[in-house]
């Protein structure tokens, strides 16, 4: 558990860790802190909007519903890995949510991911007071895209607040491994996301990421590598041009690759 960073260092921390960001209005002291607690915080939240379109979703998760007033996040992450700042403490983002999954994310002690949490929204433990939230815009679909600046951008936010409190990246969750009544985020694993934030942390705010190599196994393909080891199976396509690797090449058991930037 951690006293919340205050919004200036909240805004730095995301800067140098490369976040490019838009500040909205007053974003620094529009809050639900009237209605509850803010603090002491646990972790960081990852959601999806289940909207299109970035004027949109930032109004919305800024402004929220008549039945859910915002902000509905910290920070919306658009399609070109941008972070719009719509509010910052209490935010109605996470709901009610699993007291089991909050002890295993402040303790840091899961394996891949936590416990399947048993309860939501009407019978969880309060969890805005708890976690910094950020949307992503996205459908929710499992067709909509994820781009590959997105993707980096939730890695970046992720490991700046984690760096910031001293945290592991298991203290960074997805709203379904919260709540048992959420889908999001949909599209990507959280524990691929988990294992670039971590690979993140293990270099200077900023960075561009650590580089590796990946010996080819028995039945690996570019897709298969780029979805376990750099989180995206999409990003195939790096791992090709890297390599000088035309579309139909076949890999060959033993082969060293070099992995792009995560």
């Amino acid at each position: 558990m951690a006293t919340p960073l205050s919004a200036a260092q909240f805004l730095a921390a995301l800067k140098a860790e490369g976040v490019r960001v838009v500040e909205v209005g007053s974003w620094r002291t529009h809050n639900r802190n009237s209605k509850g607690p803010w603090g002491p915080m646990n972790g960081v939240m990852i959601h999806h909007t289940v909207t299109s379109g970035t004027q949109k979703s930032v109004d919305i998760c800024r402004n929220g519903y008549s039945s859910l007033p915002g902000p509905l996040c910290h920070g919306v992450i658009d399609k070109d890995g941008v972070v719009h700042l719509v509010g910052y403490g209490r935010a109605n983002h996470a709901g009610g949510g699993d007291p089991a999954v909050l002890r295993h994310v402040t303790a840091e002690d899961y394996g891949t991911r936590p416990p399947a949490p048993s309860r939501g929204n009407a019978n969880g433990i309060d969890g805005n007071r708890a976690f910094y939230g950020f949307e992503c815009i996205n459908l929710g679909d499992g067709t909509d895209p994820w781009t590959d600046a997105q993707l980096k951008a939730i890695e970046r936010v992720g490991a700046a607040i984690c760096r910031a409190h001293g945290w592991g990246a298991r203290s960074v969750i997805g709203h379904l491994e919260w709540s048992q009544d959420k889908i999001d985020p949909k599209g990507f694993g959280m524990p691929g996301m988990r294992d670039r934030i971590a690979a993140r942390l293990k270099t200077k705010p900023g960075s561009g990421g650590s580089t590796s190599t990946y010996t080819v196994g028995r039945g690996d393909t570019l897709w298969s590598i780029a979805a376990s080891k750099l989180g995206e199976g999409s990003r195939w396509t790096e791992i090709a041009k890297l390599n000088h690797l035309a579309d139909a090449d076949r890999l060959t058991p033993g082969q060293k690759l070099k992995l792009p930037k995560r």
